[in-house]
């Protein structure tokens, strides 16, 4: 019987084409044409304005953070349910992680950030030191520490509700940076940002392409804006902060994070297929939804209407008194049977190196990584695939 994993690459283009081709000019580091033709094609497919490519959507997210003013001391709103890079890239900069809950589709809670930033927050006036220029800073009551930024995540490819979420930071003048790792192709297609594809709406936006991701370059990342300022100073922390290149002057701490050309070559010959990835994924949702919102004890997860979602991670909850067993007992079988299922993230709140930074009415988190499995989503399952994933949790 063969296996079937939770989320694996499709490389049925021209990646080895243009792999050799790097290979065979040795142009295969950062230099060379594909890492520019490789932004171009996200740029052209997000209409983001600009975009920089990094090694992973980690580092994206930490140069990004970095890029709106996020400095040691500064808090950062994060939701818990998220993969603990989003809340580690708050710690590469020297900010708290400041942990909130999620709504039913996995994504920030709104209302509650809203609520505290109503009744636990302040804002005090402060004078820049060497502009001398006046600004309002929101500061956490509890901690008395600047909350700098907001890192809304995209999770599973649903789009948060930017539409509520930023006008509530730019009265407060929290910056907004999109973790949007996993939604390349999500869209709104309601309201102030119809049209719009997510990590295109905050200052910045983040994108991941490990091997799991919609497309794939092996790793890699992205980091979106349609701010020309934030794209060059992007690109100059990204490739070591060098001033003079020729001899090796550099006025700040730069990292050594720009994408590969051989990575680059892999991403372009996967955007040329990201359609068909997309409109794959479509399919095996509405399978998966079609089959499984009928036994007892399962719901589909369902997607924001707000949005059309790429259907990147599809999900199951269930409810375990209805539906007998136990999540360790339902995973063990679907292995056993060679189908790799997957429970969502433990929360970080909870995370060992972040039990002691502050999370606010933590709720809808708890019960959904309780209930919740990831079933196999990669965009080359077969109908019977999934089939076997159907027969499975039927029975």
């Amino acid at each position: 019987m063969s296996s079937i994993p939770l989320s694996v690459p499709s490389l049925r283009g021209n990646e080895w084409k243009y792999v050799k081709e790097c290979i065979d000019t040795e142009w295969v580091s950062s230099a060379g044409k594909y890492v520019d033709l490789f932004e171009q094609k996200v740029v052209e497919y997000t209409n983001s304005g600009y975009a920089v490519a990094c090694i992973n959507g980690t580092s994206a997210l930490q140069v990004g953070l970095r890029l709106v003013g996020v400095q040691p001391g500064d808090e950062v709103i994060v939701p818990t349910l998220t993969f603990i890079a989003t809340v580690n890239a708050i710690s590469y900069n020297g900010a708290n992680p400041l942990f909130m809950d999620v709504d039913p589709y996995y994504n920030i809670d709104i209302e509650k950030v809203a609520d505290f930033l109503a009744n636990e927050t302040k804002q005090v006036s402060v004078t820049d030191g060497k502009s001398r220029n006046t600004y309002s800073v929101t500061i956490n009551k509890k901690t008395e520490r600047p909350i700098r930024a907001i890192l809304p995540v995209h999770v599973w490819g649903n789009a948060a509700r930017l539409q509520d979420l930023v006008p509530l930071c730019e009265e407060r003048n929290i910056s907004v940076v999109e973790d949007a790792s996993e939604s390349l192709g999500t869209t709104y297609i309601e309201g102030t940002y119809s049209g719009q594809h997510t990590g295109t709406i905050g200052q910045l936006g983040c994108l991941s392409f490990n091997g799991n991701k919609i497309i794939t370059t092996g790793g890699g990342g992205m980091i979106l804006t349609k701010f020309k300022g934030l794209a060059e100073k992007a690109r100059y922390l990204t490739t070591q902060a060098k001033d003079d290149s020729l001899r090796y002057i550099h006025d700040e701490i730069g990292y050594n994070h720009r994408l590969t050309n051989i990575q680059a070559a892999l991403g372009v010959a996967q955007m040329e297929q990201v359609h068909d990835f997309l409109d794959q994924k479509s399919k095996i949702f509405d399978r998966y939804q079609a089959a499984l919102s009928q036994v007892d004890g399962l719901a589909f997860h369902q997607v924001p209407d707000y949005a059309r979602n790429n259907h990147w991670m599809n999900l199951v909850q269930i409810d375990f008194s209805i539906y007998g067993g136990s999540k360790e007992q339902l995973i063990q079988k679907l292995a056993d049977n060679g189908i790799q299922a997957r429970p969502v993230w433990s929360l970080n709140h909870l995370q060992k190196p972040y039990s002691n930074q502050q999370s606010y009415r933590i709720e809808n988190a708890l019960r959904l990584a309780e209930n919740s499995l990831c079933l196999p989503s990669s965009s080359n399952l077969s109908n019977d695939d999934i089939d076997r994933v159907i027969n499975l949790l039927n029975e």
